[in-house]
Order: structure tokens, then C-alpha cells, then sequence
């Protein structure tokens, strides 16, 4: 059955491992470019002792293009390899031939499925493994690794989603039985799935870390490293908590829209810290907070989402061992 299913499946296979092929030659040619860029912009600084205003463009907006892209990999996978590879078997009938071959239906999607899992893994892996590579010296000068613009391709997230993105693709083949649906349903509702994650739950894994610097008091300082900024804006009255997304949009003072202050302290934003703050003070407000997710919680947040995935990822492959192993037995 292992050999059946690699003589179905080499195609395949064979246009992925030339595609990672040609994108790890680019990968590792333009890394080490960057690398020895940054290992020299950093002997410089540290001689003249200026790293701390270190500015250096890294790679051209065309590779840092490529390189975000790879956040579609694995909805391409989940697309072209587990999209089709339950619903063509259903819509060609070939699974009903093999099943009387004395191929039974656990092992016959047993091994489908674990190769394909297992290839998924590897792939997102791989992929992942060179895009963090090559982003070392961009997330050394940035600080930026925790963004969720870089957190979604580095590290082993990719992996997580790669198995769910192919467990997905053949969930919906086998509910749907048609290949050019279930490769719709597949984006779909993994891009959907994705943002909701990304966006409404990611920040909730662990409750966010809050500094409040009180009117009249010594500022503290803001988090160091790559943390995550989740929300700053002002501290109002009674100590309620103002965040820039509930305030609006618009000119902003220390991330807080001016249009959203109160009518007498608008025009003193525009005169200098001290009034604004005097202002603010006598209408009760008390300071400015900034909430964030520190940057030793990266991998921690990494762990997390990846085991999310992969629950999520077990969960179709029971729905689909349920209903290929149930449906017209």
C-alpha cells in the first residue's frame, strides 16, 4: 500500500522537493549576504560605539516579499495534497477497486493519510527552518521576531498549520467527495481559521504583561527585546483602562487619538508634554499604559499555537476516519 500510494503521489512530490530545492539555493545565497552585511555593520558600531542608532537595510523588498509569501505554504498543501487525495479516489471509484484488492479501509486511509501527514510536516518544516535561518539578522536588528507578520512563518508554527491545512484538505474531500470543492472549502475555512486564531485569540494564550506610567511620576521604561505590543492608550478616570483600538483613529499622542481627549486638553496636545499632561490630570485621567506580551514568552506562544493545530488537525482526521470508514460499508 506504501508503494501504491508513492507511485500515486511522486508527482507530487518530485514538484515540491524542486521547489524547496530552488528556494533553499536563494535562501542560502542571499543569507549569508545578509549575514556578513550585519556582522560587519556590527564590528563598525561597536568600534565608533553607535549600535544603539544602528540603521541597515537587509535584503531587497523583492526577497522580503518571497520570503513573507511562505505564509501560504501550507494552504498550498493543504490545497493540492489533501484536497484531492480522499475526494479523487471517491470521484474516480478507484478506492471502491482497492478495497476489493484485500486492502482494508483502515489501512488503505491509514497510510494515505500518515504519509501525507508526515510529508506535510516535513515540507512546513523545511520551509520554515530556512525562512528563520535567513531572518536572523533582520530579527537581530529589528527586534522584530514576535510580530505576527514574522511569527507566522518562523519557528514551528508552520508545522501546525501545514498538518492542519493537508488534515483539513482531506476532511473536506471525504465529506464532500469532489475535488474542486474541497480545494475551495480548503481555503476557505483554513484562511478563516487562521485569522480568527491570529487575531482574536493569539494574544489571549497568556495574559499580557501591563506597564502604567502615572502622571508625575518617573516614566518606566517599555519592555526590551522583540515583545509584542497588544494595546496602549490612556488610563482614565477610576483607573479604567483606554486602548488605542477603543479610542479611534486619527492624530495620536503617545498612541492616543487627540480626537478622542477631552475638548479643553485637544489643543495643548500640539504645545508640549507638560500642559497635555496638567490638562489631562484635571479631568481626571492618570496616566498612559502600554500592554504587551514579552519576548520570553516567544516560544511559549510557538508551542502553544502549533499544539492548537495540531488538535484541531486530529480532530478532522477522526471526522474523516468516521466517515470513510462508516459511509456505505
Amino acid at each position: 500500500m506504501t508503494w501504491l500510494a508513492w507511485r500515486q503521489h511522486r508527482n507530487q512530490a518530485y514538484l515540491a522537493a524542486a521547489a524547496l530545492a530552488m528556494f533553499a539555493v536563494l535562501v542560502f545565497i542571499t543569507g549569508r549576504q545578509m549575514a556578513s552585511q550585519y556582522q560587519s555593520a556590527l564590528t563598525s558600531c561597536t568600534l565608533s560605539h553607535s549600535c544603539g542608532s544602528l540603521t541597515l537595510t537587509l535584503g531587497t523588498p523583492l526577497l522580503s516579499l518571497l520570503i513573507m509569501l511562505t505564509v501560504v505554504v501550507p494552504c498550498l498543501l493543504g490545497v493540492f495534497w489533501g484536497g484531492p487525495l480522499i475526494a479523487r479516489e471517491f470521484e474516480t471509484g478507484t478506492s471502491q477497486f482497492a478495497w476489493t484488492q484485500s486492502i482494508t479501509r483502515s489501512r488503505w486511509l491509514t497510510v494515505k493519510v500518515g504519509w501525507a501527514l508526515l510529508a506535510a510536516a516535513a515540507w512546513g518544516g523545511a520551509v520554515s527552518a530556512l525562512v528563520t535561518w535567513w531572518s536572523g539578522p533582520v530579527n537581530a536588528l529589528n527586534q522584530q521576531i514576535f510580530q505576527p507578520s514574522q511569527f507566522d512563518i518562523q519557528g514551528i508554527v508552520p508545522v501546525g498549520y501545514a498538518v492542519f491545512a493537508v488534515a483539513l484538505g482531506i476532511a473536506a474531500g471525504a465529506l464532500i467527495r469532489r475535488t474542486l470543492p474541497a480545494m475551495a472549502v480548503t481555503i476557505g475555512v483554513f484562511a478563516f481559521v487562521r485569522l480568527v486564531i491570529g487575531q482574536d485569540l493569539r494574544s489571549h494564550y497568556m495574559s499580557a504583561l501591563t506597564v502604567i506610567n502615572t502622571f508625575g511620576h518617573r516614566m518606566k521604561p517599555l519592555p526590551t527585546g522583540s515583545y509584542w505590543l497588544i494595546s496602549q492608550g490612556l488610563v482614565g478616570p477610576g483607573g479604567r483602562l483606554l486602548s488605542t483600538p477603543a479610542l479611534g483613529s486619527g492624530i495620536a499622542v503617545n498612541g492616543v487619538p487627540v480626537s478622542e481627549m477631552p475638548l479643553a486638553c485637544q489643543p495643548l496636545a500640539f504645545q508640549g508634554p507638560v500642559k497635555l499632561i496638567s490638562c489631562l490630570s484635571a479631568h481626571g485621567y492618570r496616566g498612559f499604559f502600554t500592554s504587551y506580551q514579552p519576548a520570553s514568552r516567544y516560544w511559549a506562544f510557538q508551542g502553544i499555537e502549533t499544539g492548537v493545530f495540531v488538535l484541531l488537525a486530529a480532530a478532522l482526521i477522526a471526522v474523516t476516519a468516521i466517515v470513510v470508514l462508516r459511509r456505505d460499508a
